[in-house]
């Protein structure tokens, strides 16, 4: 018998399916089911016949993130210290758009009636100024059980320094038969209102993906292992996601993140921008030797403190609405036509110019070739709603097509210059990863803009964030906030992180990780005596290493550091990985001379300055190209999951993995060399 393990990412069109099994990858897409995710995913792999061997399951859920961008979590309550009930809409006070008089601040999940106060106090050392009085804890439950609550936070003042009154009341609130989710457990970190829109967030979506994974784990078979996606870049087990489910928030772009950098390390590159264009969003992240990773996240609107991968999303994708704002100026998202009607040359009643539309205008998607034939392209009605954008711009329709373009490309270059240029990293360094469906579509003009040299498509980028989940290590964080001068904290940290690795060891030994395969690794939040942000820094048990580490990275960060100024440590973390043995992708033998044969040629148009220049382009298949296949642009590959434009000045070549490693060539090189990425 041969053992199957997959990856399943859920999305809001379609649930994408990779498995791997002898060696082999196999790449399965079905359409979601909304109403109950499972579904889709029971039925692709039933199509695939591989619920019988299946091994391991690792899936990305929607479920968390839907339910908080929808508002359609639990009914919620939470019970905190006398006094701060209002923590959560008094946030920071701060405004999102500092100069907008109609400003709406995003309304709490939890309103105040189910915000109820027990009376007791700690300092921030964790000592006891007023006893737990449970007279008042039992005040707050029967209110929440009066209101027909089912998921309850507890949030108490520096329970993170006593979690003694914070487990009591948690405690009893399970008693009473609702989900709890206590910051104890969850982020004993401090920062009030953060933690408390954490914990909020992980009871609001709480019952949801308990309900939901425990639905699937009975209908998969008793022998395979469910693991969930994080929004960190690694797996959990089913029991601990339902437990603290929060931390799937952003398990699919997460996925993305991690599959590009393992194709990336499968052509031997370390150093890259993954670029995520889906049909209304684009998700830009970093990797430099290794992942980006932020505690300062948010999901619409709501902050949270849990570590998840520093991904910047921008409203930019295939399906975004082209538009004039009140000046006169052409704008291009982030409202966007969906998946219904979605882009007019769909055919299915879609009415306003998108990005989509603009390039079959141009000719840069092939009616007959989209998604391998199943669906034609209708040019004629992209023609139509591109016409009247023409002309008010009194300009030919593929200027105006290219002009659409060039504004979603702009949005797009934005996102990745915040998490590249904008934090002191050179993107000329970089390779660009594009994957979704529409990211090999622009890739190569955002890498030219960003004098970017290289740009990579995996084999399948359709399907890589299905992918990523397939590679991710079992991945589990911990935090603990001591608030201690460095010069100060050597046994603080010492006894901190002994506690917190014998948790993590205990945690990962539960989820089936052998001691020979988990690796810990330590680091510190510090900052400057009086700053209010911290850089996280690794720690390798040298206090004074620590400290000049975080003044270089100060430097690189800010632009200017203090060695002089006291250093304070924050936070002490402990992440505990559990290494996983990912599939190995199949090296094929590169080809000496392989020849890459269009199938036809076609008229596309690409920019020359500001002017549209038409081009007989050859047309390639993805499946005919074998390993060590080169030829130069203008070209078109078409494959199911995608189309890749590449532009003149622009080289190809097929790598041992199937990649298609894109490059500019020599002569255009000496201009990105001499360029500014800035």
């Amino acid at each position: 018998m041969t053992h199957i393990l997959a990856g399943v990412d859920t999305g809001g069109t379609f649930t994408d399916i990779v498995l791997f099994q002898q060696g082999r990858l196999r790449v399965h897409k079905v359409l979601s089911t909304p109403h109950d995710p499972s579904r889709a995913i029971l039925d692709g792999l039933g199509q695939l016949d591989a619920m019988g061997n299946l091994q391991v399951l690792v899936h990305g859920s929607t479920v968390a993130t839907n339910a908080v961008l929808e508002r359609k979590g639990v009914l919620t309550g939470l019970i905190t210290t006398s006094g701060f009930r209002d923590v959560l809409e008094i946030g920071r006070q701060t405004r999102s758009k500092l100069y907008d008089l109609r400003v709406q601040n995003t309304p709490p999940l939890v309103p105040r009636s189910r915000r109820m106060e027990v009376v007791e106090r700690l300092n921030e050392r964790g000592e006891v100024l007023t006893p737990l009085d449970e007279n008042s804890l039992e005040h707050a439950l029967q209110g929440l059980q009066e209101a027909d609550v089912e998921a309850v936070a507890v949030v108490l003042l520096f329970s993170f320094a006593n979690p003694e009154h914070e487990k009591r009341v948690a405690q009893a609130t399970r008693e009473t038969g609702m989900y709890v989710s206590a910051s104890c457990e969850v982020l004993p970190e401090f920062r009030e209102y953060e933690r408390t829109s954490t914990v909020v967030l992980n009871a609001y979506v709480g019952p949801l993906i308990d309900r939901y994974l425990g639905r699937l784990e009975q209908a998969l078979p008793k022998e395979t292992v469910l693991r969930i996606m994080q929004s960190n870049g690694g797996s959990i087990s089913s029991t601990m996601a339902r437990r603290e489910a929060a931390r799937t928030l952003l398990s699919g772009p997460a996925a993305g993140a991690v599959g590009a950098a393992f194709i990336a390390r499968a052509s031997d590159i370390s150093q890259i921008i993954a670029l995520d264009i889906g049909g209304t969003s684009t998700d830009v992240s970093l990797v430099d030797g290794g992942i980006t990773e932020t505690t300062d996240g948010k999901v619409a609107g709501y902050p949270t403190k849990l570590p998840m991968i520093d991904i910047h999303t921008v409203g930019a994708g295939g399906g975004s609405i082209a538009w004039f704002d009140l000046g006169g100026a052409l704008r291009v998202g982030p409202t966007s036509a969906g998946a219904d009607p979605g882009p007019a040359a769909y055919g299915h009643g879609g009415t306003e110019a998108t990005v989509t539309d603009a390039h079959v205008v141009l000719g840069r998607l092939i009616p007959d070739a989209f998604l391998g034939g199943t669906m034609h392209l209708d040019t004629q009605r992209a023609l139509e709603v591109v016409s009247p954008i023409a002309q008010r711009l009194k300009a030919s329709v593929e200027q105006a097509a290219l002009g659409i373009i060039r504004i979603a490309n702009a949005n797009m270059e934005a996102a990745i210059r915040v998490i590249s240029v904008e934090r002191g990293l050179d993107p000329r360094h970089f390779t660009l990863v594009a994957f979704g469906g529409a990211g090999p579509l622009h890739a190569c003009e955002l890498a030219s803009a960003l004098c970017i040299p290289r740009v990579l498509i995996p084999a399948t980028p359709g399907v890589l964030s299905a992918l990523g989940m397939l590679v991710a290590d079992t991945l589990k964080d911990y935090v603990r906030t001591v608030m201690v001068l460095i010069e100060d904290a050597e046994d603080v940290i010492s006894s901190t992180l002994a506690a917190l690795e014998e948790q993590g060891r205990a945690d990962l030994s539960r989820e089936g990780v052998t001691a020979d395969n988990l690796i810990i690794e330590h680091s510190l939040d510090l900052r400057y005596v009086g700053q209010s942000y911290e850089l996280t820094i690794p720690f390798v048990g040298d206090t004074l290493q620590a400290a000049n580490q975080f003044h270089a990275a100060h430097e690189r960060r800010f632009g200017y550091n203090d060695p002089n100024e006291r250093v304070q440590v924050v936070n002490v973390r402990l992440k505990a990985r559990g290494i996983v043995n990912p599939p190995v992708l199949e090296r094929q033998a590169i080809i000496a001379g392989a020849v890459a044969e269009p199938v036809i040629t076609r008229r596309v148009i690409f920019p020359s300055g500001d002017s549209p220049v038409a081009y007989e382009v050859p047309i390639y298949e993805r499946a005919s190209l074998q390993p060590g296949a080169a030829f130069s642009g203008p070209a078109i590959i078409t494959q199911y999951d995608t189309t890749t434009v590449v532009p003149p000045a622009w080289s190809v070549q097929v790598d041992a993995v199937g990649s298609l490693i894109i490059e500019i060539t020599q002569e255009q090189q000496k201009e990105h060399i001499h360029g500014r990425p800035d």
